[in-house]
């Protein structure tokens, strides 16, 4: 048997891929990670499958739940919030199950960033405003951040900064944030994008942790930061000017 890794999207049940669904309806055993994801994508399960939250349990608690399910003959799909290229600790529970001499596969799904993105209309990548996009993260009660990757070193970019794991730090990073992109730099919080209890905070980098802390965010939460965000910024791309596509 093999363990699948399936990104779940951001939440709604309805933002899965076809084979994130088809892989639920399949397997026997599912883990899921509870303080993340709306319970209705769990109606994508067999009835009879067993489900597992994974919300209290520890890494090696959750690699040794994936072994004995395989060791079992259970087909097992480890659900990650978003996709689970980013911050789904897909490394580390890899690393268990290869040693463990367990096969495994990885499904994508919709990332958070993108989901609050589409919520909130706006391309994160803007012609002759910025065609980067930052995915990242800040420290508080997590593994130190690799040397050279410093907030600092990336709002001195000018691209759009999505920062994940960090609504707890607003104040203290938008105060770093300001010299590079100003006090009025559109900032979009988005809180459970596609799920029901969804929230879109707008502001600036001068505004935005007032926001934040009046509606007592603490997690679940992405931060967008960036002069893309603001509405009808920027030029028109060359993919489909007329001189190009004549």
């Amino acid at each position: 048997m093999t363990v699948h890794f399936v990104g779940a999207g951001p939440g709604a049940a309805d933002l899965l891929t076809v084979r994130a669904t088809r892989l639920l309806a399949e397997a026997d055993v599912v883990l899921y990670p509870g303080t993340y994801l709306d319970p209705a994508v769990l109606g994508h399960c067999s009835p009879s499958a067993e489900l597992v939250d994974s919300q209290r349990l520890d890494l090696d608690e959750i690699t040794e739940r994936l072994v004995a399910a395989h060791s079992a003959g259970h087909d097992v799909v480890r659900l990650t919030s978003g996709d689970p290229s980013l911050y789904s600790a897909l490394a580390e529970q890899t690393r268990r199950l290869d040693g463990a001499g367990v096969p495994w596969d990885v499904t994508p799904g919709v990332p958070a960033y993108a989901a609050a993105a589409a919520l909130v209309g706006r391309e994160l990548t803007v012609p002759l405003v910025t065609q980067s996009v930052v995915l990242t993260r800040t420290r508080a009660r997590s593994t130190p951040m690799p040397e050279g990757e410093s907030l600092k070193s990336y709002a001195a970019t000018g691209a759009t900064l999505v920062l994940h794991l960090a609504i707890t730090r607003t104040r203290e990073l938008m105060a770093g944030l300001e010299p590079a992109y100003g006090a009025d730099c559109p900032v979009l919080v988005v809180h459970r994008a596609s799920q029901p209890a969804e929230l879109v905070l707008r502001g600036t980098v001068g505004t935005i942790a007032d926001a934040v802390e009046e509606a007592g965010l603490r997690q679940a939460a992405v931060i967008l930061v960036g002069r893309a965000l603001e509405p009808r910024a920027g030029g028109e791309s060359y993919l489909y000017d007329p001189a190009r596509v004549r």
